[in-house]
């Protein structure tokens, strides 16, 4: 089990560090937290974050991926004592942009391979060697983990749920392998696999593969690490699924952020995909 350390109560104007990658989750932490009280101070990657978020927090810091030093010296500056990391960073900058510093260099020297989750781990150990505590991704966005059961009016068919719970497997065998989090089937058949791409780049391969009404399946690795990396699901996804015409989106229950629900489901019943959250399978019937 992971260790995961936990905000204490809200000082009045106390201050909460926030590691910001790409997408809409760290503005939706951003406002949640100032909400509780939070002054926000956020350091965001060039190339990636949402330069919107500026307008969500009190103070933000740019930096390029791999600038460790750059992040440290931020938050020392504004007297961050703990964070979040919240939003992806796209694996291929790996090949392409990246440009690390020394402190990144140090830290790369230490893996035996480059996993997602010893990377990430290697880097909070970094920041609190610095006195900066890295805390749930979960702080503050109570309500927007998915709930189990079926979130739009459409419901799996029985074919549909044949291909959930089988990719439900085999989500949950790339994720021991830190692979990725998501897959899509069609007729019992991976179509896909997430890998360096992202999901939405799984999605739309995959279902352009399958041609049409393919199942996507996103859950959190058997080993995940609640500090990063939680899955998180969006209009966006909707809106590659309906470009590919997939039809299903399985997700894992209580692990799973959902980001502008209504929006989100809106977009799936127009589209007639159907969502579901799953806690667990009845692998006999493969249904919750």
């Amino acid at each position: 089990m992971s260790i995961v350390t936990p905000l204490p109560q809200v000082v009045d104007g106390e201050r909460i560090g926030l590691i910001a990658g790409n997408g809409r989750f760290p503005i939706i932490f951003a406002d949640n937290a100032k909400k509780l009280g939070y002054h926000v101070s956020a350091v965001a990657h060039e190339g990636e974050t949402e330069p919107e978020l500026a307008s969500h927090v009190d103070r933000i810091h740019w930096v390029k991926i791999g600038q460790l030093s750059k992040l440290i010296k931020a938050f020392k500056e504004d007297g961050v004592h703990q964070a979040v990391m919240l939003g992806g960073i796209k694996k291929t900058h790996v090949f392409t942009t990246v440009r690390p510093d020394f402190r990144t260099l140090a830290l790369a020297t230490r893996l035996a391979l480059w996993k997602d989750d010893d990377i990430l781990r290697e880097f909070a150990k970094e920041l609190e060697q610095e006195g900066i505590a890295i805390c749930e991704s979960t702080f503050g966005l109570e309500g927007i983990l998915v709930e189990e059961g079926t979130l739009t009016t459409r419901t799996p068919t029985d074919k549909e749920w044949e291909d959930i719970r089988y990719g439900w497997e085999v989500a949950h065998d790339i994720g021991r392998l830190d692979i990725g989090q998501c897959v899509v089937i069609k007729d019992r058949v991976v179509v896909a696999v997430e890998a360096v791409e992202g999901t939405d780049g799984a999605i739309k391969r995959g279902g352009e593969l399958a041609k049409e009404g393919a199942v996507v399946v996103k859950r959190s690795k058997p080993q995940q690490d609640l500090r990063f990396d939680l899955p998180a699901v969006g209009p966006k996804t909707i809106e590659v699924m309906a470009s590919v015409k997939a039809s299903v989106l399985a997700v894992e229950a209580g692990r799973t952020v959902l980001l502008d629900r209504e929006i989100m489901l809106a977009k799936a019943r127009s589209s007639k995909i159907s969502i579901v959250g799953i806690a667990k399978l009845d692998l006999s019937t493969g249904k919750p």
